[in-house]
């Protein structure tokens, strides 16, 4: 029996990806192993949106070389997508996937077990052409809430983003196919995360996000929770916030990508919001959903981000009272339109921006766990140890329970305390 393994680098999808191939490999009779074993089959699912990224996935190659030079290696996603040519010329890859063909990834897998020639399949995934493929999971062995994939692709096209080019245009799953996967989903988990590169710009048989939302609470009579990975605050309409306001089992979250608090640097980026904009749409939210948590993306260090630009974002943060934050430094892709900005920041400044963020982030990640100290919460147990248990409330705040329980266990606390930055809780 071959074995095979598997590494996974970036996003909520490529993991959704990743699980989908590990699911096939495995009814087609492979032994799945660590990453770190020596195997027959490495399949490597890539991520180019920061250089470091990009970085790590080189290094997951040449582990995988290391490990076994004679087994089939496998490099997917969106590194393969923009740089090709690079990896065509490492000649221990047998397979180079882009950003479509994934679903027919086991096959190729077999051809080139039974001697065929390098496979190397690398679309222009910016025609018109381009559907979506279904990629099917049923489990996830590994965690607790589960993704299901309903978009890809994106044509904003911000400056500083590489993921147009190597995702392609937006598509989404066919709605019946997406109630099939989360009804068997569903079986398995109490929670999906529903994910995509857009996910708030879902659209199939004139059905929107929030139309998919209502269906799935419909035929999954399972499922304690519903969550949207992330949306843009362009893509927060009022009809899911009437949703999020009147469904429990819909997630009373939301991750909505900032990326700065300057509008003059939003502009730069080619974001399609102003500060303005972004703060009296949250403010609309929180008017029907007062406790919502609203967390954010922030990258600093952006060319032409001058200290009073910075200043100017930390204040905004401040007067949005976000959940937590996210940060990133800028990182320059070339074939971007920021890639081309001579502003520069260098390294030591966009590394004390991003530990002066982190710091703001667990202030106010702190002061809005101390707001549910007294109040009920609805927790899906993750871990187990030492008498305590570990999940995620609605919320997303992470909370740890004194007592015996199983993990995916579904369990009702009420927030107790704060000790060492952590929430913890009682059973009800």
């Amino acid at each position: 029996m071959k074995k095979f393994a598997v590494c996974t680098l970036g996003c909520k999808v490529n993991t959704y990806e990743a699980q989908s191939i590990t699911e096939s490999l495995r009814n087609e009779g492979y032994q799945e192993v660590s990453f770190d074993e020596v195997a027959d089959i490495y399949v490597i699912f890539t991520c180019a949106v920061t250089n470091t990224a990009s970085s790590k996935s080189r290094q997951k190659v040449n582990q995988a070389i290391r490990q076994n030079k004679d087994a089939i290696i496998s490099v997917v996603g969106c590194y393969v997508q923009i740089k090709p040519s690079e990896l065509n010329e490492n000649e221990n890859i047998n397979i180079l996937v882009g950003s479509s063909h994934k679903n027919k990834l086991p096959d190729y897998i077999k051809d080139a077990i039974n001697g065929n020639s390098r496979i190397i399949k690398v679309d222009d995934v910016r025609n018109d052409d381009v559907e979506f493929e279904n990629l099917g999971v049923t489990k996830y062995d590994k965690q607790v809430r589960a993704y299901l994939k309903i978009q890809d692709g994106c044509n904003q096209f911000c400056s500083f983003c590489i993921i147009p080019y190597a995702r392609g245009k937006e598509r989404s799953m066919k709605f019946e196919s997406v109630l099939d996967m989360a009804k068997a989903i569903s079986l398995n988990h109490k929670e999906i995360v529903l994910s995509g590169i857009h996910t708030g710009r879902y659209e199939s048989d004139n059905k929107t996000l929030t139309d998919l939302m209502k269906e799935i609470l419909k035929i999954c009579p399972n499922l304690e929770r519903l969550r949207i990975s992330s949306i843009e605050i362009t893509e927060v309409s009022d009809d899911l916030i009437d949703l999020i306001k009147s469904e429990n089992k819909v997630a009373k979250h939301l991750h909505i990508p900032l990326q700065s608090g300057s509008d003059d640097i939003l502009k730069r980026m080619h974001r399609p919001y102003t500060k303005k904009d972004f703060k009296d749409r949250i403010d609309y939210i929180r008017k029907f959903i007062p406790d919502i948590s609203i967390s954010t993306d922030l990258i600093v260090g952006f060319p032409g981000e001058t200290e009073e630009y910075f200043n100017e974002t930390i204040q905004f943060l401040n007067e949005c009272e976000l959940s937590f934050i996210h940060v990133f430094p800028f990182s320059s892709k070339t074939g971007t339109i920021a890639s081309k900005y001579k502003e520069v920041n260098q390294n030591h400044t966009k590394k004390e921006r991003v530990r002066i963020i982190n710091e703001l982030s667990n202030k106010l990640l702190y002061a809005y766990k101390a707001k549910f100290i007294g109040k009920h919460m609805h927790i899906l147990i993750e871990r187990v140890f030492d008498g305590y248990a570990f999940g995620h409330s609605g919320e997303y705040i992470p909370v740890y329970v004194e007592g015996n329980f199983n993990r995916h266990e579904s369990v009702e606390v009420v927030g107790s305390y704060l000790k060492d930055f952590e929430l913890f809780a009682t059973k009800r």
